[in-house]
This record gives C-alpha cells, structure tokens and sequence, in this order.
C-alpha cells in the first residue's frame, strides 16, 4: 500500500448563488441566494474580519443546544420564506473568458510535507443562468439548509469524468445522497443516476429539487433504503457504476432502524462498493464530515478497498474561503480514478 505522504487541500470560493461572507469566533455568515444565515462552526478559531453591523444583517441565526452543533432552533429576524431558489452551476459548460476554472494538479505536483493548495474559483452569474440546478433551501430545524456547497469542486471534478466517458449512457450511484445535488448534476450532465438515502424527508426533498431544477424527464432513482444492504444487494445483481459517491454521516438509522457508526461500518460498506465500479472509465468520491478523524486513515482504507484496481488516489480536505480572507475546513476526502 502506497504511503499517502501528500495530502491536498481543495477550496472553493463559492459560486453565483452562495458565499462564506465572513467566520470566526466559532460562527459563519453565509449568502444562499437571497438569504444570510448566521451558523456554528467550531473549526473558526479566530475572530471574525466584519464588523458586528455586518453580522447583525443576517435573516436568520441559528443557536444549538448542548454539545451537538447540528441540533437547536433557529431564531427568524427578517421574514424567511418556508423555501427559496438557490442556483448551482452544473459545469455542463466551459467557463467564460476571464472567470476561473477548477485547478487540477497530480500527484506529482504536490509539495510535502505541508497540503497542495488547489482553488476551485466560482463561476459568474451568466454561467449559472446557463446551466444550473436549483436546490431549495429551508430552515427545517437543524443548521443544515438543504445544500452542502462545499462540495462544488467535487461536483465539478465528477463532471469532467462523466464527460469523458464514451459508447455508454454513465451510470451514477449517490450513496447517502441527501437532497441530491450532485445527483441532479450528474443527472443534468446525462447520466443515469441511482440516488439512495435513509431519510424519507430527504428523498421528498430531493424529488422537490427535481421538480424545481426543471429535470422531471432525468434518469434519478430516488431510493429510500439503507446505503450498506442496498450496496451488499446491488454486488449480488452484478450492477455497476462509473461513478459512486459516498457520503457517510458519523452515526446515523436506516430506513428500518439499522444503525450506521462510520467508524465499524464503513469499510465493509467500501469493501462492496468496490466491486461496484465499473470496469472502465470508473471513479469515486468518498467524503467523511469526521473532521477529528485523519485523511490519511481514510485515504489508506479506500486503498483497502481498492486493493488490485489501478488507478490514481487523491486525499486531503475541503475548505471553503470567506470574501473576508479566511478559510474555513468542512471535511476530508478521497478521491479515485481507474485507468483503462
């Protein structure tokens, strides 16, 4: 096994749609679309860059109870919409002259031992009119609002594999797929998509999603189903898939009660997906939320899991920059791409 001696760091600067406008003191300020929301965010040790003034304008603050961030109630200072658009760029086209692309190193470009740096610029306003999904976002009573756009350079990164595939319809699996955002991409891009998740609510969401990104005739199937039996099941039916994406939460329940614990389940979760890759032109994003936890552990059991397929592995983090300067880590990922 290859030592992961070189870790990446991918930021992203937002896109038309969304921006980190400031963080510190363990909050950020965000935009999506016409709303500025007030959030936790233990990573942002420092004070923040903008005056109290600037944070004071935010719509909506969200406060958590006890120890868990992602639990508490929101409390409304300007009138929010029971849900409202928000455009993500889908990539389909290239980026107009003078706007920035997604920087793509190997692994030969990266300096050890401190993180290659790779920005991922956002994209102006004609592009997202241009090709776009629309995500709707509510206030639904946790911090999340229905749409993780760190992940911008990973959709965009699946994108350009998709792209390249030839003679074949790309088959997409989205294992813990949320509200289906990188979902509705790929499906946008043509593919053929399976999008799985445990949360009824989110599957409902997602097909809301759907319906708003104008994508009714897409190929998503959205499945409420446990990702582990439903990967085990689709490795006993020979399926496979060019790309999959894995999104695992630290702890979570399947649809019939089962319990998830990243830590004892997933690397027999990614010992099936492995098997689910096709045999050309495959690739996969796993992405881990466990901040505490290190890319080069998880970089080291996608390896595991992949052990006799060829191809090339990226692992590090994802960090989204403010307009104020900071940047801000979201989580950690790997990433694979087979050589045909």
């Amino acid at each position: 096994m290859p030592s992961p001696d070189r870790l990446q760091l991918i930021t992203s600067e937002g896109f038309a749609d969304y921006a980190l406008l400031d963080c510190g003191a363990g909050r950020k300020l965000e935009r999506f679309g016409a709303v500025v929301v007030d959030r936790p965010e233990p990573q942002a040790l420092w004070q923040p860059r903008l005056p109290k003034a600037e944070w004071s304008k935010a719509h909506a603050v969200f406060s958590a109870s006890g120890e868990d961030d992602e639990k508490g109630k929101w409390r409304i200072d300007k009138r929010v919409p029971d849900a409202w658009p928000v455009r993500v760029p889908s990539f389909l086209s290239p980026p107009h002259r003078g706007e920035g692309q997604g920087v793509v190193a190997s692994s030969e470009d990266l300096v050890s031992p401190h993180p290659r740096h790779i920005p991922v610029k956002g994209r102006g306003e004609k592009e997202a009119d241009a090709g776009s999904i629309t995500m709707l976002c509510k206030l639904a009573g946790l911090w999340h609002l229905g749409l993780f756009p760190e992940q911008d350079p990973h959709w965009r990164w699946m994108c350009e594999r998709l792209a390249a595939i030839k003679g074949e319809t790309p088959r997409v699996l989205n294992l813990f797929g949320y509200t289906g955002a990188a979902s509705l991409i790929a499906a946008k891009a043509g593919a053929e998509v399976t999008h799985v998740d445990a949360s009824k609510k989110a599957i409902q969401w997602g097909k809301e999603n759907q319906a708003a990104s104008k994508l009714d005739a897409a190929k998503v199937r959205w499945l409420l189903d446990d990702a582990a039996k439903f990967a085990a099941r689709d490795v006993r039916r020979g399926k496979t898939y060019h790309m999959i994406l894995v999104d695992p939460p630290k702890f979570g329940r399947g649809p019939e009660g089962e319990v998830w614990d990243l830590f004892k389940n997933l690397p027999a979760l990614l010992a099936d997906v492995a098997k689910l890759l096709a045999p050309r032109d495959a690739a996969m994003v796993l992405t881990v939320y466990a901040i505490r936890a290190s890319a080069l552990a998880f970089d080291q059991l996608m390896q595991d899991a992949l052990d006799g397929k060829r191809g090339n592995f990226e692992s590090g983090e994802l960090a989204i920059r403010a307009a104020s300067g900071p940047l801000v880590p979201t989580s950690l990922f790997v990433r694979w791409s087979g050589q045909t």
